[in-house]
């Protein structure tokens, strides 16, 4: 142990030298130093290490078995922790076998999901990507920071501080119930009347924090009554038509529904504001040069987001700033 608390880099670089030159002179030269600063060294080492190191043969010096040995050791150290610490290689995604861990937010799943991995499988062919459910995960800070997780796309209005964000699009929210309710023929819909009706839910109730509608109701001091929860989208629509439930949503996706069944579309209440997407992830793979190419990829999406959203509704979101002024 003492050993260890008294080495440094320095010393074992110039211990390394000395070792291999058996020379004190050569290794001064080698690091621009006096001689008696780095007999001054040697003596400090032989005491660390408990062993002369170096002995006299004649006119030259010579390695004790103990100096033989660390000769060895110490270089591979010094190689390692300069290769540690050196720079980093640059990262090539089509040659990385990684596997990622995208939590995506399920009403992404038909607009943007598909397209994405279709750009990360274009350029990462030999890397696996794994898609779940914000829903799934209930502390999304601890899944983010204890790594099983590479990055986040979620729509909850109030991202955990913990986190690293960069805001991807903003949408409005819309409100979809089946042809045969009594506000198909509506508008929009206000917010008493809106407190007052049975609504349906991808969330479940442990969930209702990240939800970006029951989150919001929340700080409103607001709640609504959530008749029927479900585990994923894909049952939305047929749960929508065959019920008297309200599904609020982003537009986009409410716009999507209506294309595929006979749903009509309503104008959310106000005060819910719009529902905004966000990139997250932890400092710890802040610098990591694979999560760095995983958000500039999904960040140069914003294009395809765009054409997305005029096909659906003739309007465009608002997309958010780029990764550099990413807060936490």
């Amino acid at each position: 142990m003492p050993v260890c608390g008294s080495l440094d880099v320095r010393l074992m670089r110039t211990l390394h030298i000395l070792l291999e030159e058996c020379s004190v002179s050569r290794t001064a030269d080698i690091l621009g130093q006096s001689q008696p600063t780095v007999s001054l060294t040697l003596k400090r080492l032989r005491a660390i290490a408990n062993d002369p190191l170096l002995v006299r043969s004649g006119n030259h010096l010579v390695l004790t078995r103990r100096g033989n040995e660390l000769r060895k050791r110490v270089g591979g150290i010094l190689k390692d922790i300069e290769e540690s610490f050196g720079e980093r290689p640059e990262f090539d995604p089509s040659l990385t076998e990684r596997r990622f861990q995208i939590i995506a937010d399920n009403c992404l799943g038909m607009l943007m999901v598909p397209p994405i991995l279709s750009r990360l499988r274009s350029l990462a062919a030999h890397a696996t990507f794994d898609i779940c459910a914000t829903s799934a995960i209930m502390d999304l800070g601890h899944a983010l920071a204890e790594g099983g997780v590479d990055l986040a796309i979620g729509n909850t209005p109030y991202p955990p501080e913990t986190l690293r964000t960069v805001q991807l699009f903003q949408t409005e929210i819309a409100c979809v119930v089946n042809a045969r309710h009594p506000l198909a023929r509506r508008r929009q819909i206000g917010m008493e009347e809106y407190l007052t009706l049975s609504h349906l839910s991808p969330s479940p109730r442990e969930a209702a924090p990240y939800s970006p509608i029951d989150g919001k109701l929340r700080v409103l001091g607001l709640s609504r009554h959530v008749a029927v929860s479900v585990p994923e989208y894909a049952l939305v629509p047929h749960v929508l038509a065959q019920t008297d439930l309200v599904f609020t949503t982003g537009r986009p996706f409410a716009e999507q529904l209506a294309q595929m069944m006979p749903f009509s579309v309503l104008e959310a209440p106000p005060e819910l504001g719009t529902m905004t997407f966000h990139l997250l992830w932890h400092e710890r793979v802040g610098q990591d040069p694979a999560n760095l190419w995983l958000r500039r990829t999904i960040r140069g999406f914003s294009s395809e987001i765009k054409s997305v959203m005029l096909a659906l509704h003739g309007t465009t979101p608002s997309l958010g700033m780029p990764d550099l002024v990413a807060t936490s």
